[in-house]
Order: structure tokens, then sequence, then C-alpha cells
């Protein structure tokens, strides 16, 4: 065997011991689910459990947590969220590229500034703010504010990177010639091209809106305004926990974004590497 092919061989193995590793835990998540308490308890390791494995805590999961209600507001959230960042981030990135003056380089100046202050820093004064002095809390439109103001940051430095080294200023400028204003050069040449970085933002943007737990837990007080991370809170106790409806509970609350990584796995890769070269 040459050096190359073992090398290919020791590679290959490394990578398939990394993802077993990082698997692991998903799948005893999914194991767990279908089994009770007691034996997760007693060996939450085993495949073969004394009582049995069933379906059974993913229907009290479904019923507990009023998946339908939770659902539809974690959809209405993260959609709604996305779909505004997606948009203004875009035109936002085009404006900086574009217009090449100190006002376009100072709001992209503090894009990037903004992306080092962690979230954790503004918790405080968030809640004081708009909880105590301006009450909107306990909205589902303030929510969505806030989740598009901290996503901006990123969405327009990767779209920025974009634009600079994939829209060539030649189909702008050919554009303008036909007669289209720069708005419709915009949504008519400009944006189809950004597909791969917008596929890649959609999914980076929705695992963060769909899976967030702190930034909803601390605007959203009331039950029928609460997500999915939000409403897995409900299956534990002061003293004890119902470990098997929780796993279901997540299972639950992780299939939806898992399907759609499936679907756009693509376009991530893609999109990833095309907005990083300039």
């Amino acid at each position: 065997m040459t050096k190359k092919k073992t090398r290919g061989l020791l590679i290959g193995t490394g990578l398939t011991v990394v993802f077993l590793f990082y698997l692991t835990p998903f799948v005893m998540v999914v194991i767990n689910s279908l089994k009770q308490k007691r034996d997760i308890i007693k060996n939450p390791f085993s495949l073969n459990p004394e009582m049995g494995m069933s379906l059974e805590n993913y229907a009290k999961a479904f019923e507990k947590m009023n998946y339908v209600k939770v659902f539809g507001n974690s959809l209405l959230i993260t959609g709604m969220s996305t779909l505004i960042v997606i948009m203004l981030s875009s035109m936002c990135a085009y404006y900086i590229v574009r217009a090449k003056n100190k006002g376009a380089n100072l709001i992209y100046a503090l894009m990037i500034a903004s992306m080092i202050i962690p979230f954790q820093s503004l918790m405080i004064p968030l809640v004081s703010i708009y909880g105590a002095k301006l009450h909107l809390m306990n909205n589902r439109g303030m929510l969505i504010y806030m989740h598009v103001g901290f996503a901006m940051s990123m969405s327009v430095f990767m779209f920025s990177g974009f634009i600079k080294s994939g829209v060539p200023v030649s189909l702008e400028e050919a554009a303008y010639l036909d007669g289209c204003s720069k708005f419709q050069t915009f949504t008519k040449v400009v944006f189809p091209l950004l597909k791969p970085t917008t596929s890649t933002l959609i999914i980076l943007n929705v695992l963060a809106f769909w899976n967030d737990y702190l930034l909803p837990s601390l605007v959203l007080g009331k039950k029928e305004l609460y997500t999915l991370p939000l409403s897995t809170y409900a299956f534990y106790g002061t003293y004890s926990a119902d470990f098997g409806t929780i796993m279901a509970a997540l299972v639950l609350t992780l299939a939806p974004i898992l399907i759609l990584y499936l679907f756009l796995q693509k376009q991530i890769i893609s999109g990833v590497v095309a907005g990083a070269v300039k």
C-alpha cells in the first residue's frame, strides 16, 4: 500500500471516529426517548430495556407541550425573523459594497464591531429597558425585532463578502442601460446571484432562532407565547424530571430543523466558502 493510500485510510478512520463521537449523544437521546424513566436511570446506554421500547413518551410530550401551538409560535417567530434579516442584510450589504463612501464604511465597521459584543452583557439592560421601562415584553413582535437586531451583523458580513467576489459590476451596468432602477437591479439581477449565501444564512439563522432558549425566556413570559425550546422546560420538576418525555420533546423540537438542513446542506457548504472569499 502506498503512502498516499495509507494516509487517506488513516484520515478517513480518524474522521469516522470523530463523527461517531459527536453523533453518539444524539443517538442516545433518540434511544432513551423510547424508554421508560426507570430504564433510563438504571442503564441509559442499554439497547434492550427491561420495560421495552414504545412511542408513549412522544404522545405524552406532544400533549403536554401543546406541540401544535408552540410549533406555530416557533415557526412564526423563526420564519419572520429570518425573512426580515435576509431582506435587510442583503440590501445593507449591497449598499456598503457599492456605495464606497465614508458612511458605508462606518456602517460596515459598526456591524463588524457589534459581532464581538457577547449577548450576556446585554441581558440586564435589555430586560430593564424594554421590560421595566417600556413594557414591551411578552410580545412575539418584540422577540422578532430583537432576533433581527442580533443577527444583522453576521448576515451583512457574509453578504458583503459574496457581493465583492461573486457579483460583477458589469451586470449591474447592463441592467441600468436597459432602464432598471437601482432597486430593480438589486431585486432582479443582484439578489438572485446571492442564492448560495442566502441559503447558508437561512439555515444558520433558522438554527439560531429555532433553538434559542435564553432570549425567548427573557422576552416571553406567558405560556401561550412559548416556543419549542421553552416548552421543554415543563417536564422538569422541582425534585425530579421525566427523562423519557424530555428526550422525546427534544427530538420533536429538533426534527423540523434537521429536515430543513438535509434539504439545504449543499447550498450551505457552497455558500460558506463563497462568502468567505473576497
